[in-house]
């Protein structure tokens, strides 16, 4: 199940608040931080559809990529058990760490 809104090569999370009685989300991947609502799935849908296009016409003006850039590299904390045994299954292997985390990840991603 995907509960993620789509347009134009955009995704948008969905939200549900029980105290405003209203759906959020936010657009995700982006530089900046942009958000919607609706009370309904098709005014939620409505309003991201509206957020993605003005974001857009902002970036446009402003000659701001639109799109986050990732580099690639980030810190994973985990417990030292865990980290020695990645460590002994990649030797085993005969694979870095690094390449034995990205295979995992991209397992369980895809």
């Amino acid at each position: 199940m995907n509960n993620l809104l789509e347009y134009k090569d955009y995704l948008g999370t969905v939200e549900y608040s029980s105290a405003d009685k209203v759906l959020y989300g936010q657009i995700v991947g982006i530089n900046g931080l942009i958000s919607y609502e609706g009370d309904s799935i098709e005014s939620l849908q409505a309003d991201f559809e509206a957020a993605v296009d003005d974001y857009l016409d902002m970036c446009a003006e402003q000659n701001i990529e639109p799109q986050k850039t990732y580099k690639g590299t980030f810190n994973v904390r985990i417990s030292p058990k865990l980290h020695k045994s990645l460590v002994l299954f990649a030797a085993s292997n005969h694979k870095s760490l690094n390449a034995t985390v990205e295979d995992a990840i991209r397992a369980y991603v895809e």
